[in-house]
């Protein structure tokens, strides 16, 4: 835990130092830096101030701990030679060091804000919603944080601990105290929040739909991989999905690829979202997925995705390959081309001044796409296409402003309604197998129906079932980890072997079979000696270590009490909000 960082943060936010907003999603605050004296004095001050916890602390995670830990772990993403490809990362890794500053960076800011709103001068009612959503999004990175480190300590007020100095002197708190802690935090959270906020922000629906996650999540932890789960949060896991599903007034949106569009960034499916801005031209503030992800040249600003590839696995799970005939490739689930591009793939909605993206063409025609690089780089045979703006001039159309590198405004959606259906049909199958349960199948079968429109109900859905539907609706939205950590919480062997079990390689000789296509597609010939999916990089250990991942080097060194034992804490009577 960075707790430098936090004293930073909480000294620089009380002493009035600038801080500064980067959304427009609502009325911008003023330009002016400004201080404790002179801010927070109405409910448009208070409406700015929470701002940035929809951005900026969270950026070091976006670009760096979001996909590699969440996608590449899990085995969604291909990254050659990455530890996190092999499952062997270790404390001095930079990229495990950027996520924990910046997921406490989020708690350190939430603390300070949400105190500092207590004695604010505006409505009761806009400080209460204000209040809540930083409560929310605590909950959130701390959420984040045990699913990664496990144990971790808990900063509950960040102004007190500075003045009584025991910032440096923070001890590892047991998983289920930190889940009670979060749930007790989103408790609050949906006590604070109303049941409508300003479009983008959350509402009180948004935290009781990662409060079900949550619980889904905290029942296995007392587990000891005896594969029964607690059947008290199951029950409220369930309890909390079945309200969201209900009564939210939340939508899925009828088209999947919509979602991910930036005419959409506060749809009727978000329910937690970083709201990002390029208005600034603040990186920071700014979304950097496609240049973290998309293919050099795909827009006029650096990208460097070239390389970062949908895995082999994931293919294998939409039931395409790289190898197939694109003539003769089966599309029935709209998610596969939203989530990655394959050959014969072309979008309307991208490079629209260039009568739409080709992602062939893309490849191998430098008059098309002149800042590409030549040919194939993707060792899978496809790229990804989640996440991704366009051209600038898509930026432009849809947002107004030009992009920058590593900045745009495309949302990332965090938590999304589909997600909260699965998490409550996995609720209802619980310990079992198996269910015949009415209003679980209806939860299962709506996600999976608006992907393949040709899907009949089924009559009983099976854990796995929901388990790989989960994989399909979220790929790449930094998920897919955290599934294989809540069942290695009450079946690690299930776990451990799942994740020995896939494809992770890449392929030999893709690059000659796509170009002869492009140049004649009435041409699709595989030499099975020359195309065929490399075995000679043996599969990743996997054991039961992997599942929680080491604290960054240099807090272990700041902090030693982070190497002893992780202490139990009655979180309801030492904590308060």
């Amino acid at each position: 835990m960075k707790l430098s960082t936090i004293k930073y943060i909480a000294v620089a936010m009380l002493l009035g130092l600038s801080i500064t907003s980067c959304e427009d999603f609502l009325d911008r605050p003023a330009e002016d830096s400004y201080n404790d004296s002179n801010y927070y004095q109405n409910d448009e001050q208070c409406k700015a101030g929470v701002l940035s916890l929809y951005n900026v602390p969270w950026y070091d995670f976006l670009s760096r701990g979001f996909y590699k830990i969440p996608e590449v772990m899990a085995g969604n993403i291909y990254m050659g030679g990455s530890p996190y490809l092999s499952l062997n990362v270790n404390g001095s890794d930079p990229d495990i060091k950027s996520t924990s500053e910046s997921l406490w960076a989020v708690n350190a800011q939430a603390n300070v804000i949400y105190n500092r709103l207590k004695s604010a001068n505006a409505s009761e009612t806009v400080k209460s919603a204000c209040m809540g959503e930083c409560l929310a999004w605590k909950a959130m990175a701390y959420f984040y944080l045990v699913r990664i480190f496990g144990e971790v300590p808990i900063v509950h007020d960040n102004s007190s601990e500075i003045g009584d100095g025991s910032y440096n002197d923070k001890y590892k708190v047991q998983k289920n105290d930190l889940y009670e802690y979060i749930v007790m935090t989103l408790e609050k959270a949906i006590e604070l929040l109303p049941e409508r906020n300003d479009p983008g922000r959350i509402d009180k629906w948004g935290a009781k739909g990662l409060l079900a996650k949550v619980y889904l999540t905290k029942s296995g932890v007392e587990a000891g991989g005896n594969g029964q789960r607690n059947v008290d949060d199951l029950g409220s896991a369930a309890r909390y999905a079945k309200d969201v599903i209900d009564n939210s007034g939340k939508q899925l949106m009828t088209n999947y690829e919509d979602i991910f569009k930036g005419e959409n960034n506060n749809c009727v499916e978000s329910l937690f979202g970083w709201r990002w801005s390029a208005e600034q031209m603040v990186y920071t503030c700014g979304n950097c997925l496609t240049s973290e992800l998309a293919m050099s040249g795909f827009d006029i600003y650096s990208s460097w995705g070239d390389w970062t590839a949908p895995s082999t696995a994931l293919q294998d799970a939409f039931e395409v390959s790289p190898l197939g005939n694109p003539t003769q490739r089966i599309n029935p689930d709209a998610r596969r081309k939203a989530t990655m591009m394959m050959p014969g793939d072309k979008y309307s909605y991208w490079w629209q001044d260039k009568g739409g993206f080709d992602y062939l063409q893309f490849l191998y025609d430098k008059s098309y796409a002149p800042g590409s690089n030549v040919g194939l780089s993707s060792a899978t045979g496809a790229n990804i296409a989640k996440h991704l703006y366009g051209n600038n001039e898509d930026h432009k159309k849809t947002f107004g402003i030009a992009a920058e590198q590593q900045t745009s405004s495309l949302s990332t959606h965090v938590l999304r309604l589909a997600d909260v259906y699965l998490v409550y049909a996995e609720a209802v199958i619980g310990n079992a197998a198996s269910t015949t349960d009415a209003s679980a199948i209806d939860a299962f079968y709506t996600v999976r129906h608006r992907a393949i429109s040709s899907y009949e109900r089924p009559v009983s859905i099976t854990l796995d079932d929901v388990l790989k539907e989960r994989r399909l609706e979220l790929a790449f939205e930094g998920d897919y980890w955290f599934d294989f950590v809540r069942m290695s919480y009450y079946n690690m062997d299930k776990a451990i072997q799942t994740l020995q079990n896939q494809r992770r390689n890449g392929y030999y000789g893709l690059g000659g079979l796509y170009k002869a296509y492009y140049e004649d597609p009435t041409q699709w010939v595989v030499n099975p000696e020359e195309m065929l999916y490399e075995t000679d990089t043996a599969k990743p250990n996997v054991t039961a270590s992997v599942f929680t991942l080491p604290l960054p080097s240099d807090d272990v060194v700041f902090n030693p009490h982070l190497m002893e034992d992780a202490q139990h804490v009655d979180v309801r009577a030492t904590f308060s909000y």
